[in-house]
């Protein structure tokens, strides 16, 4: 097995000019470390994990340290570091803004823990009044769906049997419940199979009954450009509504930036109105026993101390993915995923789910889910870690309505496999093994992946996995993971 690794990176200090995609794998962070495996030997990793969190980049940690010798606590600080890390956070924001295209002066940028809590703000902020409606569709996560039952009737959209958004059901409800939809809700690239969802179009058809769209960007968001107001185009001027995303939400931890930040942009008037989701220190002018009053944006939605560093590293994250630039990421991810799809498809017994057509690549992430003959998934995935290296993801990555709709899991299916897990069982949880593409990604790592999954398909791997019936994940009792030999916290 050969993987690219380059262990001799010139020192990353600074980005002059662009930095080729072909480079970039020479500052990702531990490329080169090695793991164990079953054997007792050791290989490099192979991160095939990127949908649910990347790794960082040397360009981004050394930008981060650089920024912690200035470490300050931002706001209302006399002192010359906090006042360097108020211009800096402040800094950060207006990057962000840069990023997505959002204009300042009726958005506002809004620093969250990640996509989950930046759309939970939402739902807790929006002026949802009884009988309101959020529509919503079958693909999303559960973070783009369970937020909004708990404040408004959620509806949801069809998808059609290749797991896309259902577009007729669509136009169909929004006929059907007209002004009470106040919201659109739905993901820019689905998690589970990389479709990428049209969004100007749904928020025109959105803007056209009156309501408004999140659109939530974790997965798209480090792999397409996102422009909050596009121009005004002909099927803008012949719907009559504008294309604008009303708010945006997405997360720094998987677009190379795992420091623990995320970020809501919105319309700044819905957060001008009402109280903020959390309160105390830094979201009022004043407070007296009986009274407080809220300060201004974007400080009266930001409680407490924020993550400074994360933002400085989110900022960092977009200057690297920006001196690439965004066809170079584009073409190297959609090569990626044209290759696999073309290795995966020759293996006998392997399934692929979603668009399975690799002439279509550059119009979807480098997101594959796929099951082996009929072994158990979670199987599959401990296979390829225990004997393989490779991180993989498996399950319903946090979207379980889509996958039983994508599986075809009927009512009684579905209503046996909730018995199951209510009684600590996910033995019998349906799902996918998830495979997904980052920047760094290269041909030779598709190459293992298919090799160990054609090892796989035809029988060839060890005997005594073991399964967890309440993890639902398989283990050796042969291995003794000491994960104290490769990192501690002295």
């Amino acid at each position: 097995m050969t993987i690219f690794s380059v262990k001799d990176a010139p020192p990353a200090e600074k980005m002059n000019g662009s930095l080729s995609i072909h480079d970039v794998r020479k500052y990702v962070v531990g490329i080169d470390e090695l793991v164990p495996l079953l054997d007792g030997s050791r290989r490099p990793y192979v991160n095939l994990d990127n949908a649910a969190s990347t790794p960082t980049i040397s360009l981004i940690t050394e930008k981060v340290n650089d920024f912690l010798k200035w470490y300050g606590n931002v706001h209302r600080g006399t002192g010359f570091k906090s006042k360097l890390s108020s211009w800096v956070f402040e800094e950060a924001r207006d990057i962000i803004a840069d990023f997505v295209h959002a204009d300042l002066s009726d958005s506002v940028v809004l620093f969250c823990k990640n996509t989950t809590e930046a759309i939970n703000k939402l739902a807790h902020r929006f002026p949802f009044k009884r009988g309101d409606v959020v529509l919503t569709s079958v693909m999303e996560h559960h973070s783009n769906e369970l937020p909004w039952r708990k404040v408004a009737h959620v509806v949801h959209i069809d998808v059609t049997s290749d797991g896309r958004i259902d577009e007729e059901d669509f136009q169909k409800k929004l006929a059907q419940y007209g002004s009470k939809v106040k919201l659109v809700a739905v993901s820019g690239a689905s998690n589970v199979t990389g479709i990428i969802n049209p969004v100007h179009t749904y928020a025109r058809w959105a803007h056209h009954v009156g309501a408004q769209i999140l659109v939530d960007a974790a997965q798209l968001a480090p792999h397409r450009p996102i422009d909050m107001k596009p121009k005004d185009d002909a099927e803008q001027m012949k719907h009559g509504a504008k294309g604008d995303i009303d708010y945006l939400a997405f997360s720094a931890h998987k677009m190379y930036a795992p420091f623990g930040v995320g970020v809501l942009v919105g319309r700044r008037k819905i957060f001008e109105q009402g109280d903020p989701e959390y309160v105390g220190g830094g979201t009022v002018d004043i407070v007296n026993l009986e009274d407080a009053y809220w300060t201004d944006l974007p400080d009266k939605e930001e409680a407490g101390t924020p993550d400074i560093v994360g933002a400085v590293a989110l900022a960092q994250a977009i200057r690297v993915v920006q001196s690439i630039g965004w066809d170079a990421i584009i073409e190297h991810e959609a090569m990626l995923t044209k290759y696999a799809l073309e290795k995966l498809e020759k293996i006998s017994g392997v399934v692929l789910y979603g668009d399975k057509n690799p002439n279509t690549a550059a119009q979807r992430l480098g997101v594959l889910t796929f099951n082996v003959n009929d072994l158990p998934h979670a199987l599959v995935a401990s296979i390829l870690s225990y004997e393989w290296g490779i991180g993989t993801r498996n399950g319903c990555f946090c979207a379980h309505p889509y996958v039983k709709c994508l599986l075809h899991v009927d009512e009684k299916e579905a209503k046996e496999m909730e018995e199951h897990i209510l009684h600590r069982d996910r033995s019998t949880l349906p799902g996918f093994v998830r495979a997904s593409f980052g920047i760094y990604n290269t041909t030779e790592e598709v190459d293992v992946l298919a090799e160990a999954l054609t090892a796989i398909a035809n029988g060839k791997f060890r005997e005594g996995y073991l399964l967890n019936k309440e993890r639902g994940e398989y283990y050796r009792n042969d291995v003794e993971e000491k994960f104290e030999k490769y990192f501690q916290l002295d």
